[in-house]
């Protein structure tokens, strides 16, 4: 029995102007209401999400949201963390020298801010994700020795795909490396993904992945999708991804979500 609906942000849940429509969002409640979870999955922190969050109600003492792409699971309300994996300093040594070598960018975020590395070629991820998420700009030298969740590297799509196909083995080795938008590529712990953090909530609420439904349409949705007792892929989703589901949808800037959910329940 569905219990859980885990859903991804840009191009699942998020039309293309980046809101969530009058109609996900009195379906999305509805259900919620009714007792379903209604969990959001993102690359994100919880602050450049709350928005959502509050838009959908989902504020209730077992309301909780996965971040950056499974590596915190907080709890909405007070922001109390369930479960927090992350990556050191050092172990962006390599996709940084990476990137120095061949001319790239690269984002490093914490739990909280985005760093922009002024000691490479300017990035264009605050442009590309138009989140009110906090830029600061540093040279890689001079951040701290602390917890970090993940890197991004933006830039367009042929150079992105020019350099994966070229990261040597000890890069793809060290990496989890996902696409979560064509313009971005993420480099997370190895293991890392949706389903890694939705795996330890819904043990936490006494369910397992039986009782997810999950909707998505990039890469970094795999793992949930795939892992889901209801996988659904938007109409717009890669083939990747329509391939694993077990469901499609129609898009996202035609309610996909939505319609979906009606369906389903309302059969």
């Amino acid at each position: 029995m569905i219990k859980m609906i885990a859903l991804d942000l840009d191009n699942t849940l998020l039309n293309s102007a980046k809101e969530i429509s009058d109609e996900n969002v009195s379906t999305l409640q509805k259900l919620h209401k009714n007792g379903n979870s209604v969990v959001l999955c993102t690359g994100r922190p919880i602050n450049a999400v709350w928005p959502y969050v509050k838009q959908l109600g989902l504020t209730d003492e077992n309301d909780y949201t996965i971040t950056f792409n499974g590596g915190m699971v907080i709890r909405n309300h007070d922001r109390k963390i369930l479960n927090q994996k992350g990556l050191s300093l050092e172990d962006f040594s390599l996709i940084h020298q990476y990137a120095l070598d061949n001319d790239l960018p690269l984002d490093i975020l914490d739990f909280e801010k985005v760093y922009e590395l002024t000691d490479l070629v300017k990035s264009s991820y605050k442009e590309v994700l138009n989140s009110s998420l906090e830029f600061v700009q540093k040279d890689f030298s001079k951040l701290e020795d602390k917890p970090y969740s993940k890197a991004i590297m933006s830039e367009q799509v042929v150079t992105l795909n020019n350099a994966r196909a070229n990261f040597p083995a000890v890069i793809n080795d060290h990496y989890k490396i996902v696409r979560s938008q064509p313009k971005i590529m993420e480099f997370l712990p190895l293991n890392m993904s949706k389903a890694y953090g939705l795996n330890i909530l819904l043990k936490h609420l006494g369910m397992d992945f039986s009782n997810l439904m999950a909707f998505g349409d990039a890469e970094n949705d795999y793992e949930m999708i795939e892992a889901a007792k209801v996988g659904v892929a938007m109409g717009n989703a890669s083939d990747e991804i329509k391939a694993i589901a077990t469901e499609i949808t129609i898009d996202h800037d035609n309610d996909g979500v939505a319609f979906f959910l009606n369906q389903y329940f309302n059969d």
